[in-house]
């Protein structure tokens, strides 16, 4: 008697064919519409450099923290976005700064900004490669720890934002 054939899903799409889009949570209602983790919407595309440096830098935090890479890059974006800002406000030479609070769409950009920079300024003059940093920097993010270069900069800039208001 032969054994019964399982069929598996086979419409669910992964990342790089390895991380499941299924389980990942956004913490903050607010971003949830700015952060794409629906893979229906959003096709996966490669291209020559940036797509390997995220597949190695998705290995290497998978390897660190046994957890999904995409759970971890969302959690890095979340921490690592500013809630508040300072802005220019003032004409005919006087000018001030007023505290403003940040967009859901910027405050993502800011994060993957933050985020890049600090992979960036980490890899350069150092013998880590730029995925070993980026993978670095996501998972130091996503703990909210103050090692992360975009944790640091948002706590700088939400203190001269609360100093402006």
């Amino acid at each position: 008697m032969a054994a019964p054939v399982v069929v598996q899903d086979q419409h669910e799409v992964k990342l790089f064919n390895r991380w499941s889009f299924e389980d990942v949570q956004v913490s903050d209602i607010s971003l949830a519409d700015y952060i794409g983790v629906v893979p229906a919407k959003h096709a996966t595309y490669v291209p020559h450099t940036a797509g390997r440096i995220i597949k190695h830098a998705m290995e290497i935090i998978h390897l660190l923290t046994d957890l999904n890479p995409i759970q971890v890059i969302v959690d890095a974006v979340v921490n690592s976005g500013p809630r508040e800002d300072a802005t220019r406000i003032g004409s005919a030479g006087v000018v001030r700064r007023q505290a403003v609070d940040i967009s859901p769409l910027r405050r993502v950009n800011q994060a993957i900004y933050l985020l890049t920079t600090g992979a960036r300024e980490s890899a350069f003059r150092n013998i880590k490669t730029i995925a070993e940093c980026l993978a670095d920097e996501l998972i130091n993010a996503a703990k909210g720890s103050s090692n992360s270069y975009a944790i640091k900069k948002k706590d700088e800039i939400e203190r001269v934002a609360k100093a402006n208001r």
